[in-house]
């Protein structure tokens, strides 16, 4: 009897240590992941850095204005001026749609 119970132990401690040994590797390969992942998100916020100085490069008045004084006879932009805008009072908006007269009949009819 005691030879069941040592040998039934010295199987459950034997399964405890392949369970212990592989859940190990897991997290050794999870840290891993993540450690490339940390990676990949320092690389693209380095680029995203890259990209936002170019576009404010870019975007400079000064280049702005050169280049809509270079294409200008094709494209035609002006300054913006307060004359361009109107109120909303001026505005046509379109009027809502009017209800069927056959519709409105067919309402009445029913109790």
């Amino acid at each position: 009897m005691k030879s069941i119970v040592y040998l039934t132990c010295i199987l459950i401690v034997m399964g405890l240590a392949f369970w212990a040994y592989r859940e190990n590797y897991r997290t050794q390969a999870a840290m891993s992941e993540m450690s490339d992942i940390q990676r990949d998100i320092a690389g693209l916020r380095e680029e995203l850095g890259i990209l936002r100085a170019e576009w404010a490069y870019l975007n400079r008045p000064s280049r702005l204005r050169e280049l809509v004084d270079l294409n200008f006879e094709r494209l035609q932009l002006v300054p913006i001026e307060s004359g361009q805008f109107v109120d909303l009072d001026n505005v046509d908006y379109p009027k809502p749609p009017a209800e069927p007269a056959e519709d409105a009949a067919t309402n009445e009819d029913q109790p």
